[in-house]
């Protein structure tokens, strides 16, 4: 009972990740695609366009999780699929780290050096950082494809009757994944939140201190601290911890099972992030949901004369 209440429980966060995230990202993808098209872009919409396509990466992968959470965390899609999933799931979650430090740079440089940040900028600049991102978390990753087709001990049955995916390792495997594992806690996770605290720490404080800022910039400025530190220390942040305990317990931690869903509200959350950090994607928000409202009065406007 416990178990099918479990696989309930993922399944219903992996439905609302990919009901509203996936929509939302999409019309970020429009609005970032036509910023970065534009004649020398700003770095920024080049973290974010990336963000974004991380993003959806997951939520493309999200039904394949779905049916392993449907049945009750055993794989039946076979190991290769198993190893395409966990490889794009993870790397997405990973480059999604490394692009919240770029935006959190960028925001940080634009208010505490305005003048030299605006001579400065180049696109090419954000297209490199981006590009290095992905290759950092692609490398690290593959760490997957390692530990699904390395050589073990384990007999052909056991590994018919365990089916589960990126689980249940044996020794060979647990001396491959647990160091890589505390590396990537390291390296694209503990780095990045630091580096995003500081800054946003000094962005807030400088606008906050800053009189001719309006109310609105400012409470755009404290939203978008409070998701991206949500981001990194409930998305990202309990699932890591599980990384440093597993490798000094020798293992891999069992309730980690319960916490890699929390890395998919990370897509529902970043097009707030969007949301505070571009005017464009405001402008669509505000448009689409418009168009929303006045769909919803149409239909309510119907059904009354139809009552009448």
């Amino acid at each position: 009972m416990a178990s099918s209440l479990q696989s309930l429980g993922f399944l219903f966060i992996y439905f609302i990740s990919l009901l509203f995230g996936l929509p939302a990202n999409l019309l970020a993808l429009q609005a970032f695609v036509g910023r970065v098209r534009k004649p020398n872009p700003a770095p920024i919409h080049i973290f974010l366009l990336s963000l974004t396509l991380a993003d959806l990466l997951l939520l493309l992968l999200l039904p394949f999780k779905m049916v392993e959470a449907a049945h009750n965390f055993f794989w039946p899609l076979g190991n290769l699929l198993c190893a395409l999933t966990s490889y794009g799931f993870y790397s997405s979650i990973y480059c999604s780290t490394w692009m919240l430090v770029g935006i959190s740079v960028e925001r940080y440089r634009s208010v505490a050096f305005p003048v030299r940040y605006k001579l400065s900028r180049r696109p090419m600049y954000g297209v490199i950082a981006a590009v290095a991102s992905w290759i950092l978390s692609l490398g690290h990753c593959s760490v997957v494809f390692v530990a699904q087709y390395l050589p073990t001990n384990k007999s052909t049955s056991d590994a018919q009757n365990l089916s589960v995916c990126y689980d249940n390792f044996t020794t060979e495997q647990l001396k491959v994944v647990l160091p890589v594992r505390l590396e990537m806690c390291l390296v694209l996770f503990f780095i990045p939140m630091v580096v995003t605290i500081f800054c946003y720490w000094r962005f807030v404080r400088i606008i906050l201190s800053q009189t001719q800022v309006g109310s609105q910039k400012r409470w755009r400025a404290v939203g978008l601290v409070v998701v991206t530190l949500f981001n990194f220390l409930v998305c990202f942040g309990t699932y890591n911890v599980s990384h440093v305990m597993g490798f000094f317990h020798n293992t891999s931690e069992r309730w980690r099972v319960g916490i890699v869903m929390l890395s998919a509200l990370n897509a529902c959350m970043d097009p707030l992030i969007f949301y505070f950090s571009s005017s464009a994607v405001r402008k669509a928000f505000d448009k689409r949901l418009h168009r929303l409202q006045s769909w919803g009065a149409s239909l309510s406007g119907f059904w009354k004369r139809r009552a009448a």
